[in-house]
């Protein structure tokens, strides 16, 4: 299902970056307590980035360009309602300013546990604007089974943070570690073809004024990476789906804007500190040529990737062995 948002003035985008991996699900778990060999993303950067997004003009700018969190937010809840089972508590992780945990209602959970690195945008919005009772956690989500104990959570959900995790294969592994058996674990994130259409207009820019490019938008995962990562932490019962969030800008110049806005900015180590801002006109004048809409604006792609997986347990349904059927396919046929 692909839905298209058109966004006002200095309405906007959300660029999002996933650390992609790709391994064998055939191979042995992970170990929780593993550290990742290959840092990424600046996380001091990217945690005073969130906050001074959050702190500006009170928090106002931030509202205007939630958006697209509050559009995945309301696709992952219709994900998380087909799960038949009221839980206890949920635990949010990379909550934000709690755009999923604000659309949890009395019949899905008694109470839910915001986790979040960045302390202002964690207390942004008030809890009466949440239907449950809520818990707010200031830390950091890489280190969760410094939080929570292992074993203790029935469900924990992350609607598009986890592209800002160094260490994804091994944040999946503590995921799994701090769920109890037989609980879920479901988050939305960025997959590979978000913000094509900025990538490729830097590049190009860059080329043509610099001659040569630099990293401006994070490394991102797909689907099957994600399938391998999941099995290979070891969760079960694994669903994977791919949707498209469009977004149409006045240029990029707008969506820039509200990247900053949102706290999304560039934090990859090694970044560069500016972009010329001839490179950043001719990659205007290039995103509006190649990608632009007949109306005069710029779209943007977000494609969002949904996984479901669980903690295994012996009571969860097993797949029967093969060889093991008393019909035959003919006869149903």
């Amino acid at each position: 299902m692909l839905k298209s948002i058109t966004a006002r003035t200095y309405s906007s985008v959300l660029r999002s970056r996933s650390l992609a991996s790709i391994s064998s699900s055939s191979s042995p778990p992970l170990n929780p307590h593993t550290v990742g060999p290959f840092q990424v993303f600046d996380r001091a950067a990217k945690r005073l980035q969130k906050n001074r997004a959050a702190g500006r003009e009170g928090g106002a700018r931030s509202r205007t360009v939630d958006y697209v969190r509050d559009e995945v937010a309301d696709r992952m809840i219709e994900r998380l309602l087909d799960i038949k089972r009221k839980f206890n508590t949920i635990l949010d992780i990379g909550a934000g300013a709690g755009h999923f945990s604000k659309l949890l209602e009395p019949e899905t959970t008694s109470k839910v546990v915001m986790l979040d690195s960045s302390e202002t945008l964690l207390y942004r919005d008030p809890d009466s604007e949440f239907e449950v009772e809520v818990e707010r956690v200031h830390a950091d989500e890489e280190n969760l089974l410094r939080i929570v104990p292992p074993n203790s959570q029935e469900a924990i959900v992350s609607c598009l943070n986890l592209h800002w995790v160094n260490d994804l294969p091994g944040m999946l592994v503590q995921i799994r570690e701090a769920l109890q058996p037989d609980g879920v674990f479901m988050c939305a994130l960025f997959g590979g073809d978000t913000l094509f259409e900025l990538r490729t207009s830097l590049q190009l820019a860059e080329v043509e004024r610099e001659g040569g490019i630099s990293p401006h938008i994070s490394p991102m995962t797909d689907s099957r990476d994600m399938s391998n990562l999941l099995g290979r932490a070891g969760f079960t019962l694994l669903t994977v789906d791919i949707d498209e969030v469009k977004v149409a800008y006045p240029s990029m110049w707008e969506l820039l804007d509200d990247l900053r806005d949102m706290g999304e900015s560039n934090a990859v180590i090694g970044r560069r500190p500016l972009i010329h801002r001839d490179t950043l006109a001719a990659a205007s004048a290039i995103y509006k040529e190649l990608h632009g809409n007949e109306d005069g604006s710029v779209p943007a792609t977000f494609q969002v990737i949904f996984v479901i997986g669980w903690k295994p347990a012996p009571t969860q349904p097993k797949p029967l062995e093969r060889g093991s059927a008393e019909t035959s396919l003919k006869k149903v046929l």
